[in-house]
C-alpha cells in the first residue's frame, strides 16, 4: 500500500536504417553484439517477447517481467559486480564511483535469456542477471513494499487471533523467535508469555531481538507513578494515544513494557495502529495525506525535576514516507511533546491544523482503539515508529518496566531468520 501505480507502457517510434517507422517498440531481433549508436529495439526471444531492450543517448531501456525499466550508463557501471568493482566475500564496493567518466556509455550491449551483458569503453565486461535488474531498479522498488504489513484496527486484529508466544520457546528456540518476529513485524505488536516478572529477566528478553538503547531515561527503567521525572506517564492519569520519544531526532524504534505488580484497578494499555488510521487519510483526502508527509514540526522535551535536566528537540513530518513509493515508515504523534509551530507559513499553517484533526479523528475511532490488560508475566513489543500507546487512568501501586530497543538490530535479527524486514 500507499504505492504509487506504475505509469502505462507505451509504444514509441522506432527508428530502422534512418527512417521512423510508428509500430510496436518490441522488435524481434539477433543476438549480435551492438553499437551503442544504435537506436532500435532488441529481443532475446522474439516468440515470448520476454525481454526487450533500446540504447539512447544517456540511459538503457530495458523491458522485461512486465517492467519498462530505464538504467542510467553511470548507475550501470558503478553497480557492477565483477570480482574487480565488487567483493563477493564483504559484499561492498570496490570500484571508486568518483573515478567513473561522467559521460560513460557503453561500447556494446547484448542480451540472452537471463543475463544483461555491457561492454565499456576500457573493455571491461558487465554482467546483470535480468532478475536482479527487476528487483533493484528504480520502476521494480516503486511496485514493492520494503515492510509487508498488515493493518488492523480492534477487530481486525483480534479476529486474526494473534498467538502470543511462550518465553521459554522465545528464547531458547530460532521457531519461536521467528513466530514472534513476523506478528510484530506484521502487526506491529507482539506478546510473550510467562515472563518471570522482574526487571532483569525482561532485560534477557529483550538482549534476544536486539541491543538495548540507552536513552535519557537510562538502560532498563522501572516506571511508577511518583513523578519521578518530569513527565505525565510519571503518575496515574490517562494518558492520550502517543509515540514516544518525537523529541529525537531520531525516535526510538521499539518499546518493551512489562508490568510487575499493580495493586488497584484501571491502568489498561490502548493500542491503535496509527498506519491504518494513515491509510485512511489517505483514502480520503490525500492532500491532507501529503501535507503531514511534508510540513516539518518540532517536538520538544524540556526537563528539570532533581537531577535529570534535559532539553531535547526533534525535527520531522507527522507522517514519513519513502519517496519512491509513497509507503509509509515512521508517525511521530505526539500532542504532549509537539513544540511551538515555527516551522510554517501562516498560509499552510490553518491547512496543517485541518489534516491534523483529520488524523487525529481516524485514530480515536473507538473501532481502532484495542485495549489490553498488561500483567505480571506478559511482556509486549511495540513498534513506536508505527503503534500508538496510551492507557487509562488507575489507582493504587502500579510499577512496569520497559526498554527502548535500537530499530535496526530487530530488522538484522529478523532478515538473518529468513523474514523481509
Amino acid at each position: 500500500m500507499w504505492c504509487r501505480s506504475l505509469a502505462c507502457l507505451f509504444k514509441v517510434p522506432c527508428q530502422l536504417g534512418g527512417s521512423t517507422r510508428h509500430r510496436s517498440p518490441w522488435l524481434p531481433c539477433d543476438r549480435r553484439t551492438v553499437l551503442a549508436a544504435a537506436a532500435r529495439w532488441h529481443h532475446t526471444a522474439p516468440e515470448s517477447l520476454k525481454c526487450a531492450w533500446q540504447l539512447h543517448g544517456d540511459h538503457l531501456e530495458l523491458r522485461y517481467a512486465n517492467t519498462l525499466m530505464r538504467f542510467d550508463f553511470v548507475w550501470l557501471r558503478d553497480h557492477c559486480r565483477s570480482a574487480s568493482c565488487y567483493n563477493a566475500k564483504t559484499n561492498q564496493r570496490s570500484l571508486d564511483t568518483a573515478s567513473v567518466d561522467l559521460g560513460i556509455k557503453p561500447k556494446a550491449v547484448r542480451v540472452d535469456e537471463t543475463t544483461l551483458f555491457l561492454t565499456w569503453p576500457d573493455g571491461h565486461v558487465t554482467r546483470y542477471g535480468l532478475e536482479w535488474l527487476v528487483k533493484n531498479s528504480y520502476e521494480g522498488q516503486k511496485q514493492q513494499v520494503m515492510h509487508p504489513r498488515i493493518l488492523w484496527n480492534a477487530e481486525i486484529y483480534r479476529q486474526a487471533q494473534v498467538p502470543s508466544v511462550d518465553c521459554r520457546s522465545f528464547l531458547e528456540t530460532d521457531e519461536g523467535l521467528k513466530e514472534f518476529l513476523q506478528n510484530f513485524l506484521l502487526y506491529g505488536i507482539a506478546f510473550v508469555e510467562n515472563v518471570t516478572p522482574t526487571k532483569e529477566d525482561t532485560e534477557i528478553l529483550a538482549e534476544r531481538i536486539s541491543l538495548i538503547r540507552e536513552t535519557i531515561y537510562g538502560r532498563m527503567w522501572y516506571f511508577t507513578s511518583d513523578f519521578s521525572r518530569g513527565d505525565t506517564a510519571y503518575t496515574k492519569l490517562a494518558l492520550d494515544r502517543h509515540t514516544d520519544t518525537t523529541y529525537f531526532q531520531e525516535p526510538c524504534g521499539i518499546q518493551v513494557f512489562h508490568c510487575l505488580k499493580h495493586e488497584g484497578t484501571g491502568g489498561r494499555t490502548l493500542l491503535v495502529d496509527g498506519f491504518y488510521a494513515a491509510e485512511q487519510v489517505l483514502r480520503q483526502a490525500p492532500d491532507q495525506f501529503e501535507l503531514l508527509s511534508k510540513v516539518p514540526l518540532k517536538h520538544e522535551y524540556v526537563e528539570n525535576v532533581g537531577d535529570c535536566h534535559n532539553h531535547m528537540i526533534g525535527v520531522g513530518p507527522v507522517l514519513n514516507v519513502y519517496p519512491w513509493n509513497n509507503e509509509l515508515y515512521l508517525i511521530r504523534y505526539n500532542n504532549y511533546d509537539r513544540a511551538v509551530i515555527n516551522t510554517v507559513p501562516y498560509d499552510v499553517v490553518h491547512r496543517w491544523y485541518a489534516a491534523h484533526r483529520t488524523l487525529t479523528t481516524e485514530l480515536r475511532r473507538p473501532e481502532n482503539e484495542l485495549w489490553v490488560k498488561l500483567k505480571p508475566g506478559k511482556a509486549l513489543f511495540i513498534d513506536n515508529w508505527r503503534v500508538l500507546h496510551g492507557r487509562e487512568a488507575f489507582t493504587g501501586y502500579r510499577q512496569l518496566c520497559g526498554c527502548y530497543l535500537t530499530r535496526d538490530d530487530v530488522l538484522n535479527t529478523a532478515r538473518l531468520l529468513g523474514l523481509q524486514a
